[in-house]
Order: structure tokens, then C-alpha cells, then sequence
């Protein structure tokens, strides 16, 4: 493989759409460790994420598109060993955050790895792939990020208001991660993968994230005690949420709507404006 396509299939760009777990960690710290805040970014998003992405396009080998890549170009080995190694100095450098960072990483390399690899393939428990990706990249990372960047111990993990942060991680990412997959399906079962996706159908799928990010407003609006802070949530959120019921009513007069380009369109308007709001959170709160 040529260096191109190897940073293709690191898919980058991607870890942008999982950026607000990080900043919601760090706009909820009382007072973050700036150099270990940097570390910990840098890390997960340019090293943990595409590591995980590389493994993942080795084992699946896909032909259509991807999260992330709309033509992906083959694969070989060389693909395996740039995850391996990506993965190797992550933990490295995890060193320099402390050791429940370590432990974080271990968890997240060897469960992401599990849900690609061909004999475990965790990606075809529909239900049990869902959870667990769900909670790893969305409730584990954000109390993970903010036990490292403060500098605490693992046991704070079990304190209320981090678990809560937590869960409306993971609605979050419950309600997006089958969106992700929409347009997959043909794709996932030539490789007989029943995606939870694939389970709800393509109209399911949307039911499904219209419950869950009702769930998650909220509950956020449970965590921010009703403050003016859920006004300026709803307002980075608007444009997202007007274009995702748009698509939705289109989907569900023609499923074909539900395709590859309209999908990152929508993934990259609702990233902008979450990693949007938990910046000018940052700014109102360490101000």
C-alpha cells in the first residue's frame, strides 16, 4: 500500500464527529491539566481513532463506502501492522497522562479490535455491537478523558455526576451509531454482519435516533439544571436537527435517499455544532 492510502484508511477526519466527547470532558473539569489535556487529545483522536479505523478496514475489506471514505482503495497487511503500530505509540505516549489513561486505551484497543477481527467479529451481534461501541467511544471516553485530564483516580469514575455525564455520552453515540450504518446494508450482508441497522431497517434506524436524541435532550437538560446553558445546546443543535427530520420524512417516502454523502452531511452539521457548544461552554465556564 502506498502512504496515500494507508492515510485514507486512517480516516482522520472521522475522529472529528467523535471530538465532543472530548471537549464536553474537558468543559465539565473544575480545573484541567493543560499539558495532559493536549496529550490526551492528540492521542485518542490522531492515534486510538485511526489505529482502530485502520484495523477495521483490514478485516473488512470493504468495496462501497465507509465512514469517512466514500471509495476505498484495497487493502493489505501493511494496513494490519499501521494500526499495531499506531496503537503501540499511543500507549507510549499514554505514559506521559497516568495510568488509567493506559488502561483506557488497553480496553478501547482490544474491544475495538475484537468487533473487527474475523474470528470474534463482535460487528455482527447487532444489539451487543451497539452497546458496546456506544459506551466505548461515547461513556468510557468522556469519563475516561476527564479522570486523565484532572488527574484522578480511577474510582472517581463511580462518583453521579461523571456516570451521568457518561450515559448521555452513550445515547448520543446509541443514537448515532446506527445512522452510521444506514447505508451499509447490502455491503454488511454480503458479509452475513446483521448490523444493528440492518435489524431496525432503514426507517427503523431513524425512529430509533429520533427516540434516543429525545432522551438525550433530556437528560441534558436534567444535567444543566434547566439553565440558560440547554438554550445555547438547542441553539448549536437547531441546524442539525431541522436537517435530519428533513431527511427523515425523505427517507421515508424512498429508502434510497438514505445513501453515503447525505449521511456525512448530516454527521458533519451535527459534530460542527456540538464541538461548537461545548467550546463556548468551555469559554463561559474557565473564564
Amino acid at each position: 500500500m502506498t502512504a496515500r492510502t494507508i492515510w485514507l484508511h486512517l480516516r482522520v477526519p472521522f475522529s472529528f464527529f467523535l471530538l465532543p466527547m472530548f471537549w464536553f470532558a474537558v468543559s465539565q473539569s473544575p480545573s484541567p491539566d493543560v499539558d495532559k489535556s493536549i496529550v490526551v487529545l492528540l492521542v485518542v483522536h490522531l492515534l486510538l481513532y485511526p489505529a482502530s479505523n485502520a484495523y477495521n478496514s483490514y478485516f473488512d475489506k470493504d468495496e462501497g463506502s465507509i465512514g469517512g471514505l466514500e471509495t476505498p482503495p484495497p487493502v493489505d497487511k501493511d494496513l494490519y501492522w499501521v494500526s499495531w503500530v499506531l496503537d503501540g505509540i499511543a500507549l507510549l505516549l499514554g505514559m506521559f497522562v497516568n495510568w488509567s489513561f493506559i488502561l483506557y486505551l488497553l480496553v478501547y484497543g482490544f474491544v475495538t479490535k475484537a468487533y473487527s477481527h474475523d474470528r470474534i467479529r463482535l460487528k455482527k451481534y447487532p444489539i451487543l455491537s451497539w452497546f458496546l461501541i456506544s459506551i466505548l467511544q461515547g461513556g468510557l471516553t468522556y469519563t475516561m478523558t476527564y479522570i486523565a485530564i484532572n488527574d484522578l483516580p480511577v474510582s472517581t469514575i463511580t462518583e453521579p455526576k461523571l456516570l451521568f455525564g457518561g450515559l448521555l455520552a452513550t445515547l448520543n453515540l446509541m443514537a448515532l451509531y446506527p445512522v452510521t450504518q444506514v447505508y451499509q446494508h447490502e455491503e454488511d450482508a454480503s458479509r452475513g454482519d446483521m448490523t444493528i441497522s440492518r435489524m431496525l431497517g432503514v426507517r427503523g434506524t431513524f425512529v430509533c435516533a429520533v427516540v434516543l436524541y429525545s432522551l438525550s435532550l433530556v437528560g441534558f437538560y436534567r444535567y444543566f439544571e434547566g439553565s440558560y446553558v440547554v438554550l445555547i445546546y438547542l441553539a448549536f443543535l437547531l441546524p442539525a436537527v431541522v436537517f435530519f427530520l428533513r431527511w427523515f420524512w425523505r427517507v421515508y417516502q424512498d429508502s434510497s435517499f438514505a445513501n453515503y454523502r447525505t449521511t456525512m452531511r448530516m454527521m458533519w452539521i451535527s459534530s460542527i455544532g456540538l464541538n461548537s457548544f461545548f467550546l463556548v461552554l468551555i469559554a463561559l465556564t474557565h473564564s
